[in-house]
């Protein structure tokens, strides 16, 4: 996708494409118009190295923050980089009702740190969860965590790139010091690795422990109710 800003158009895109994201407010993924872009004049005077636009959700109406890198000036034109950082980022979500209360803490912080585009103080937020969930799930619980892990890999068709960050932050560094150096991708990956593994130890097993309760409650009641009326 080719950006720039014009001095007589505005904000250009090739093609008439649009941009499209799942909006920080809303969380629908919808398109982007644009709503306020900087004065061009200005920008080919100062020349600065990261620009900012504003553009407008077309679900909710809301205004969301864009910063693009200027790949370069001419006498009319600011060619923008393709890539953009979003200055705010969708809440991520998650049933942590089923988790111990201490990973469910050390858990929403560290998706605190993700929303906020700090990934490695989220890799190590998520390395002090996977510890506190060890520990809740008792004897084996790290060994079981990791088979859990293990599997959404193979499923994933994660290559070791990829995934040998990751192992070391859940399963191998001892100290933060140990901690390796994460990219936004890697950051990714990690934390759907992290949805996944306490869905399947907690998540899952809470749910259906749940749904029996429920299941033999209406089951006793009926018995009941058979009894009483026989």
């Amino acid at each position: 996708m080719s950006i720039s800003l014009d001095k007589d158009q505005g904000l250009l895109i090739a093609g008439g494409e649009q941009i499209g994201l799942e909006c920080p407010h809303c969380n629908v993924y919808a398109n982007m118009s644009p709503q306020a872009v900087p004065d061009v004049t200005t920008l080919l005077g100062n020349k600065p190295g990261q620009v900012g636009l504003v553009f407008q959700c077309d679900s909710c109406k809301s205004p969301v923050f864009l910063r693009f890198t200027a790949r370069e000036y001419s006498d009319s034109t600011v060619e923008l980089g393709p890539n953009f950082v979003e200055l705010e980022r969708p809440k991520e979500r998650f049933s942590f009702s089923y988790l111990p209360k201490e990973t469910e803490l050390l858990f929403r912080e560290a998706l605190a740190c993700y929303s906020g585009n700090s990934f490695n103080a989220f890799a190590s937020m998520c390395r002090r969860s996977a510890l506190a969930a060890f520990d809740a799930l008792g004897e084996g619980g790290k060994l079981r965590a990791f088979d859990e892990v293990m599997v959404a890999r193979d499923i994933a068709g994660l290559q070791d790139d990829m995934f040998d960050p990751i192992r070391k932050v859940l399963f191998e560094a001892e100290s933060e010091a140990d901690l390796p150096l994460i990219s936004r991708a890697q950051a990714g990956i990690l934390l759907e690795l992290m949805k996944d593994m306490f869905y399947q130890c907690f998540v899952r097993r809470g749910k259906l422990t749940r749904a029996i309760k429920v299941r033999r409650f209406f089951v006793e009641e009926s018995s009941n109710d058979y009894q009483s009326t026989a």
